[in-house]
Formats: C-alpha cells, structure tokens, sequence
C-alpha cells in the first residue's frame, strides 16, 4: 500500500509537468451507516483518450484526517466519457459540520473560462452537518451524468436529477469551480452568454441561453439539503460542457404534466419528441421511481420514425412510495446526428399520497363521541391525526392534496398511534362536548416519516342528552361528614304516559366513572317534579364520588326504563406542586361544560376559603408560593348544557385539593464550548451561568468526561460556585475528549447534559530538511509535538524507490545513515511514506501522510552557502 502511495506522490510530479490529465466532471454522495460512520461514492467523469486512469483517490474528511477511496466500477460512456465510482468508509468523531473534499491533478487542457486549467487541481467537495437531533441522512445521489454537449447559438439544457431518499427538499445554485482542498479558482468565471446562464432552484434545470463561442467550459452547480427548515448539506457537481459549431437543431420534448395519485394505482404516460432535422429520436428517463422504490418504473419506446420518438412511462405504485415530496422524473431526448448529437430536457412531478381511512362512523352519547373508521390497505401507517370542528364546513379534498388546509376550520385535537387503532373517544379532553352542538370530524392517516394521506370523509354527530338530565353533583360541604347536592332537570315529553314513576338513585364510592354503583335512594313521583336530593354523611375530603339517575315508568303491569340515564361525577381537583407554585386542574365527568371557575385556598389560621382568582378554563396556576408549604384549594365551576331547546346553567362546588409547592424542574443547560491547547496539552472548558438566563438557584455543575465515543461520559469534577464558569482539564496524552457540563439547583434537580467534542491535535510534525554531519545541530531527522501518536510506520526512500530507512518510533531520529549501514546517504530529496497511529475520540486512528526531505551533507552544506 506504501508503495502505491509512494508512486502515486512521485507519478504526480511528474504529471503535472507535462501534460494535463483527465478529469472532466465529477461529485461526492454519502450514506449515513450509523450515527457517524458514512459510506462515500465518488463519481468521475473522465475523458477517454487520456493515460492517466486513477485506481484510487485521496478523500480528506473535513476532520483532520484522509483517506484512500478504491475505484469500485468503471464504465464507458457516450462522448468519449469514463464513468469511474471509488468507495470508502469513515467514522467521524462527533456532532459538527464537515467539508469533504477529493482533489486529483489537474483539469483537462484548455478550459476557456478556467485560467491556465492543466496547471489547475480538479476538486469536488461535499458539506454535511451531523446532529443527532436531526437524525440519519443519506445526501442526494445524482441520476443524471453530466455527458451531453452544447451547440453554438442554442440553448443547452441540463439537469443533474437530484434525487434525497430521506425526501428532504432540494435547491439548486450556480457556484465556483474549486481547486486545492476545495478553494475556489482564482480568476474562475461563468462562461459568457448571449443572453443569461441559470438554473432553477427548484427543478434543477440548468440553462444556457446561449453560447457564445466554441471550446470546453467547466461549470460548478451546488445541490442544497434541507430538512425542516434547516440547511444540512450541500454537494458540488464540476462538470464540462463541450461547445461545437454545428447546423444541428436539438430535439423537442413535448409539455408534459403532473400527476397525484393514491398509493397503488398505475401511471401510464406517453411521451413524445420531435426532431426538427427529421433524424432519429431517442428518450430516455431518470429519477426516484426508476431506483429508489419497490416496483420500479419503466421507460420503454412504443413507437419511433424519422423525426420523433414514442416512448410510455409505466408505474405501478406502492404504499412504501408515500413520501412528503413529490418524485421528480427528468425525460431527456437526444438526435443521432452523426457529428454532434444534442438534447433537450424535461421533467414531470408524481405525487404519491396516502389513501384515507374508510368508513368513519360516530357513537354519540351525553357528553362524548366515540370516532371509529377503518383502516386503509396500506401497512406502513404510524398514527391517525383526529380533525374536530363545530359544523360542517363541507370540505371535500383534491385529488393533489394530502392533509387538511387551515381554511376547512378544523383544528386537530389529537394523535392516536398505531395503524391498527382505529378508535378516539372524544371527551374534550376530559373537559365534556357541548350539549346542543354538532360536531364534525375528519381522520388522516399519518404515513411512515410522518408524512399525511388523503383526509377521510367528514362526519357528524349531535350529543344525546339523558333522561334525566343531571345539572348538578355539588360538593355543599366539604367534610368527613360532608354533603354533596343532586339536581336535574324535569324531564318533558313524557304527558302521555300515564304515572306514576320512579326515581333510582345510585352512587359509586369507588371512582368518578360510574363503577360498582349502589342504589342509595328511590322515590316515586306522579308530577316529575322533584328534581333535587341531599346525599350526607359523606367523606367529601378524600375522594369524588359518582351517581346515576334512573327514571322508571312505574304504571302496574307496564313498568320500564325511560331511556337513556345519566353518570355523572362530583368535581375534584388535582393538585401538582411546581417551584413556589401549584398547578390546579379541575377534573370532572359530566354531561355540561364548563367555562367558568372561581379558585379559593384556605388561610391556614381562619381555615375558611378566600377566592384567589378566577379562569376561562379548568387549569389555573397559583403562584409566588412558599415551597414546602401546603395549600388547600375548593373551586366553583359554573357551566353551560342545552336540553329540550332550553340553555341550563349548570353551578357546581368542588372538593377540597392539596399540595405542596416543590422545585422539581431542573434548571436549563449551560452552553458548553470545548477548546484544546496543543502546545500545552491541556482541554479548556467554557460555559453560560444559567443564573444569568433562565434560572435563579444554580448552586454548582458537574464535569463529565469520556475520551471515546464508544464509552459513556463519567462524573471527574463539580464546581461549588455558580459563577465559576470555566474548567481546565490537564491530560498527559491524548486531548481526544468528549465532554458534558449540567447544571445543578438548590433542590438538586439536575440540568441536561450540555455537550461538546474536541478531538486531536495535529500536532505531529515533521522538518523537510537536516544535515546529518555531526556538528550537532539539526544533525537528526525527528518529529515534534507528537503527544497523541501512540506509534508510526515510517518509511524513507531514495528517490529510485529504495528503502534507506524505517522506523516506529513516534521520534522517527533519523541519523541520514543508510539502513543497515553506518555510511550517510548522498545529498539529495527522499521522498517518505508514513502512517500515524493516534489516539482519536475513534479510538486509535491512521492517518496516512506522504512528503519529502533534503539531505544535506557538511560539504553539501558548504557548497549550498558558497553559491
């Protein structure tokens, strides 16, 4: 391996002064294997008549550290083209932004808008940004090879046909041709036009209206990654357009249109192309459906004559092509015209959306609605968003659009997960539906990548009131002997049964849901008037109780159940302390709504309740509360239902609820930055106060640190003070180092950990020259700063390829005497091959770097200083 480099270094120098070499377009894509390992593909696009044949290429990782990638395949292309793809893998040391660049000598001869191009270095870079937050991303491959040729005074056309597997979005720009470690050229200019060279950022169709005047142009097209807003990379495509004076016109591909589909149906499109030179016609298609799916698509030519070109699209959909973005399917056309073959570019977009769940259905009852559907075909469903509105809105969905818009009026009320859950019941978060009110729903299955599908029909339901109609359950008095106060409406309707009727009355010690009820009274009644009851000698303190109320038809030999009664539940309060705060939620089961709460607490000398505010909804939060405290709290509830076309107000007291402010909220992370000091091989750590942001009881952080990624970060240190914001981390070897610092409060909840990575210095150097003749300066060849380096793998040799000497010894101490001799080698350069092993956050990583050193010898030295 050290010999090929070896070659490789010296074949350089020589190349690059004779001729050019080959290199005529290429990029950089990544698959992401883990959480920081990548698989990288390079691409090539080299001409054919050259004798250079790159059998691999030096990747360096934007991190410190290179790699060799080996060529995996090579193929020919039209145009006197070589297609050449390398592959490699490489773990990155952490979160962070990488440029990743892959450089060969030099770019072909004569580029017009390039200075001096042979003397030029031919380099492509890629930027990722890795985050766990973010999660894994595979950069987008390009489908498209950059082969096709321009035509003086016509408008050329390309397009790379990006295309992200992750289905995050794209946008394209124009940028520069880059030189060494990725720099943009210096004079580098956009070929001239006649009117304007382009490209849309959003199909990627490259456009030169027109060229100007004949030769070979390299123009650099950067693709952008974007995922929720953010930008996580970028890939630069370098490719050459080849100019030629010709009488040839370019094909034309006929206006082509979009499809939305449901996931399983078949597209069929014909596509057409004319040739205004009435030559022979081929098309051809790229794109996601022809390589990234289950059922891949097919292009297929159906007719073809002098002059035009038929050819059928054809794909059968899956549920797995479900995805946020639609697919891009680029169609390129391109003559037979012996001399020089031109194209034209098109493309069309696929929609594949999600089929709807089916058949939505409601049970309504006294205060709830059960929503139940069916779930569609397709497997690959995480979850179902539930729309709810008052009234219909008569929505009715387009064939292009998936989820729900803001102007139906719907507003999403909940998630239920799971393709196989297929069942909401609809309390209004405990809160209760209005009686009176019809309400409306619409169900979206929410597809793998959280992508939604079409919106299922809406459907609607009324709330059925009981009979009787309960209005209160309120808690009179509070006390282990307490008394809680029934009440109802009068129930209409029912002048043509004769009397008499019985009231039931049943009660649940156990819960407020209606289990295990007991009947606790009864009483018989011709005129329905009574329409109250006291239940006493009640544990009010403790717990909520619930009741149902039964009607009977009590006429002698017709007796029966009027339909439907009622459960409904005393109101108890939940109280959760917070720092110096209690957080009141007021909890029901009952068929009203609420929409008025009046809060009291308890003084703790007088024991009577004060009023302490008031809210619109069921959570009110007391606050500027003494932790470790208790507090006890009643609240009056007034609420609202509909019966018989008539509105009740419906005024309840609740029971008694206690808590206890407590700080169980961690403060937020400081901000952690990470520094190393080579030269004194020490870690410098930095961090925000979050007193001083968002928090006010930080008493001390704690230090955590590994010097892996495969390990956990343990506890090494705690600092006491909160406005001590700075730790000096002292290592005797590597700075390789994973750090994380939380913070701490007074009630010792601890923050999240706020982390940040350093990983290596290089500090591993070596002098490209010495005079070994013992005068004791600079008499050896050594290293320095090499704290990190475990070991080496030097080799040093003549400038014919003989090895003269090895080592591995990080020192090196090269003493210019031939290996195995005691003679000094001859004044001159040898050329060195060296792999460093050192201690990375990786573990133990080489790197591989190559370079030179002159010898001199005293008299060599001598004669140097004469001239």
């Amino acid at each position: 391996m050290k010999s090929l480099v070896l070659i490789w270094f010296i074949c350089i120098l020589a190349a690059s002064s004779a001729t050019g070499t080959h290199n005529r377009a290429g990029e950089i894509t990544l698959r992401q294997l883990d959480d920081y390992t990548y698989e990288i593909l390079i691409q090539t696009f080299t001409y054919t008549g050259t004798i250079a044949d790159r059998k691999e290429l030096e990747v360096q990782w934007g991190d410190g550290s290179t790699s060799i990638a080996g060529r995996t395949q090579k193929r020919l292309l039209p145009n006197f083209y070589f297609w050449n793809q390398y592959k490699t893998e490489h773990t990155f040391p952490g979160p962070g932004t990488y440029t990743i660049v892959v450089q060969d000598p030099n770019r072909n001869f004569g580029v017009i808008n390039i200075p001096n191009s042979v003397n030029v270095i031919f380099s492509v870079k890629t930027i990722i940004a890795i985050n766990p937050g973010i999660g894994l991303n595979d950069t987008p491959v390009l489908l498209n090879p950059p082969i096709d040729k321009a035509a003086l005074e016509q408008i050329f056309v390309h397009n790379p046909a990006a295309f992200d597997p992750d289905g995050d979005s794209i946008s394209y720009k124009l940028t520069d041709c880059t030189e060494e470690n990725g720099k943009s050229i210096v004079g580098y200019t956009l070929p001239l036009s006649s009117d304007s060279l382009y490209i849309d950022a959003v199909t990627g169709d490259l456009i030169w209206d027109t060229p100007v005047d004949t030769g070979i142009y390299n123009i650099a097209i950067e693709i952008e990654e974007w995922r929720r807003g953010a930008k996580i990379g970028s890939i630069a495509r370098d490719m050459q357009i080849e100019v030629f004076k010709t009488d040839n016109q370019p094909p034309v591909i006929m206006p082509l249109r979009d499809f939305c589909v449901e996931a399983g149906e078949l597209i069929k499109y014909d596509i057409i192309s004319t040739d205004p030179d009435s030559g022979m016609v081929v098309q051809y298609a790229m794109g996601g459906p022809f390589k990234f799916t289950d059922n891949l698509a097919s292009f297929d030519t159906i007719i073809t004559g002098r002059g035009f070109n038929v050819s059928r699209f054809t794909w059968l959909t899956t549920c797995n092509d479900v995805r946020q973005r639609p697919y891009q399917v680029n169609i390129k056309a391109e003559d037979n015209n012996p001399h020089v073959k031109l194209v034209d570019i098109s493309n069309f977009y696929i929609k594949v959306i999600g089929p709807a769940p089916e058949n939505p259905g409601t049970i309504a009852s006294k205060n709830s609605i059960i929503l139940e559907w069916d779930a569609p075909a397709c497997q690959n469903i995480e979850g179902y968003e539930i729309y709810r509105r008052e009234g219909s809105s008569g929505y009715v969905a387009d064939s292009c659009s998936n989820g729900l818009p803001g102007g139906a009026g719907y507003s999403l009320i909940a998630y239920v997960p799971g393709r196989d859950s297929t069942i909401f019941l609809d309390k209004n978060d405990e809160e209760g539906l209005v009686q009176g009110t019809e309400y409306c729903y619409i169900v979206l299955a929410i597809y793998e990548g959280g992508t939604p599908g079409y919106p299922s029909a809406e459907v609607c339901d009324i709330l059925i009131p009981g009979t009787p109609s309960i209005l209160q359950a309120s808690v009179e008095r509070a006390d282990p002997l307490g008394e809680i106060f029934i009440s109802w409406v009068k129930p209409q309707g029912l002048d043509t049964l004769p009397g008499p009727f019985e009231y039931i009355l049943y009660r649940s010690d156990l819960d407020a849901m209606g289990n295990d009820l007991r009947q606790i009274h009864s009483f018989v009644t011709s005129d329905l008037n009574d329409t109250t009851y006291h239940d006493t000698l009640l544990n009010t303190i403790d717990f909520p109780y619930s009741y149902k109320l039964e009607l009977y038809h009590d006429e002698p030999g017709n007796r029966f159940l009027i339909p439907w009664p009622e459960t409904v539940s005393s109101t108890w309060l939940e109280i959760a302390g917070g720092d110096n705060h209690n957080i009141i939620k007021v909890r029901k089961n009952t068929p009203w709504v609420n929409d008025h709460f009046v809060i009291y607490r308890q003084d703790p000398f007088s024991l009577d309740f004060d009023s302490i505010g008031s809210s619109t909804t069921s959570i009110y939060i007391d606050a500027g509360l003494a932790n470790g405290q208790e507090y006890c709290y009643r609240v009056k509830t007034t609420g609202r239902r509909r019966v018989n076309q008539v509105n009740y107000t419906a005024i309840n007291l609740s029971h008694i609820g206690c808590g206890t402010p407590v700080d169980t909220i961690a403060p937020c992370p400081p901000e952690l930055t990470a520094e190393s000091s080579c030269d004194s091989n020490y870690n410098i750590l930095t961090w925000t106060n979050p007193n001083h942001i968002c928090a006010d009881d930080v008493v001390k952080y704690n230090i955590y640190y590994s010097p892996r990624l495969d390990t956990d970060v343990r506890l090494i240190s705690s600092i006491l003070s909160p406005t001590d914001t700075t730790y000096l981390h002292i290592l005797p070897g590597s700075l390789a180092a994973i750090y994380a610092v939380t913070a701490v409060d007074s009630f010792q909840n601890e923050s999240v950990f706020s982390m940040d990575t350093v990983d290596y210095c290089i500090n591993f150097k070596l002098p490209n020259v010495f005079t070994p003749n013992g005068d004791g300066i600079n008499d050896y060849f050594q290293s320095s700063r090499y704290s990190t380096v475990e070991w080496v793998d030097m080799k040093i040799f003549n400038r014919w390829g003989t090895l003269v000497f090895k080592t591995e010894d990080p020192d090196i101490k090269w003493d210019g005497k031939r290996m195995n001799s005691n003679q000094i080698v001859s004044p001159g350069v040898y050329y060195y091959v060296c792999d460093v092993y050192e201690n990375r956050l990786t573990g133990l990583e080489v790197r591989n770097i190559v370079g030179f050193v002159y010898v001199y010898t005293e008299a060599d030295a001598v004669n140097s200083v004469e001239k």
